[in-house]
């Protein structure tokens, strides 16, 4: 499935500000990516460079006045998830050394608080895929998915007790409940065709099975094609834009996910 996106952020800059944007589509086997197109107004130097997850970032200062980021891209994915209820537990000493930080407690993922509820949640659950989708519906049901939630940048802890959040938040908790399992959990950052109200969008994937599987609690089902943009351990990780200096936030954003026809003569890697 063919899908163009888009993201505009306009900022008012009132002090030479230091950016690190994340806004480059991945990719990856799950997606490739054939066109895509980045502007930034006024013209200043950007420095690009991947982080240690891989995730390509842009490092700038922001002039004064007002500040423009123009980012589309023409990108093949998937039109819904793979999942695969018979995916089994990856034993630790299994795990990939590269994917071994994701068991971790994290600044939002306070994972060590949850071994108690986890295992509540997945009784009787076969170790594996089954017990992500047992916490993955546990969430979708006890946890309100509100876009304009008053409550923000909650941890998984503050999320547990407050029972409401944005995407990110349900990340958090979905993520913390699986490493508190020994399952490898990450976040997600990208683009969700059909989201309402259309935004940036966040999820989480678990690592069963010897591969990545994608999880999110927000929407009735993970069914949905997506274009990820960046994972990391949790929200810290995945920011699109990130401002060094006087908090800064946009005047004006505007995020547009389509399916279209396929570019002319697109050739997607086999």
């Amino acid at each position: 499935m063919w899908l163009s996106t888009e993201c505009n952020l306009t900022f008012d800059i009132t002090t030479p500000t230091p950016f690190i944007l994340m806004l480059r589509p991945r990719n990856d086997f799950n997606q490739w990516v054939a066109e895509q197109t980045y502007t930034i107004s006024p013209n200043v130097p950007v420095i690009e460079y991947n982080d240690s997850f891989g995730n390509s970032c842009q490092r700038l200062v922001a002039p004064v006045g007002t500040f423009s980021v123009r980012t589309s891209a023409k990108v093949l994915t998937s039109p819904a998830v793979i999942g695969d209820r018979w995916a089994g537990f990856n034993e630790i000493d299994t795990l990939p050394n590269e994917e071994l930080s994701y068991l971790l407690p994290s600044r939002y993922c306070e994972s060590d608080r949850f071994v108690e509820m986890a295992h509540s949640i997945v009784a009787n659950c076969v170790p594996g895929y089954e017990q992500v989708a047992a916490i993955e519906d546990w969430i979708r049901t006890h946890v309100l998915f509100n876009p304009d939630s008053i409550y923000f940048q909650q941890s998984a802890t503050e999320i547990n007790q407050s029972r409401e959040g944005v995407c990110r938040e349900l990340a958090h908790l979905g993520i913390a409940l699986c490493r508190s399992l020994c399952i490898p959990a990450r976040m997600v950052v990208g683009y969700l065709h059909g989201l309402t109200p259309m935004d940036m969008h966040a999820w989480f994937e678990a690592y069963v099975g010897g591969r990545w599987y994608t999880f999110d609690a927000t929407q009735p089902s993970s069914d949905g094609a997506r274009v990820a943009i960046a994972f990391g351990h949790d929200a810290s990780d995945v920011a699109t834009f990130t401002q060094f200096g006087p908090a800064v936030q946009p005047k004006v954003m505007t995020v547009n996910v389509s399916e279209i026809e396929p570019p002319d003569e697109a050739n997607p890697k086999a």
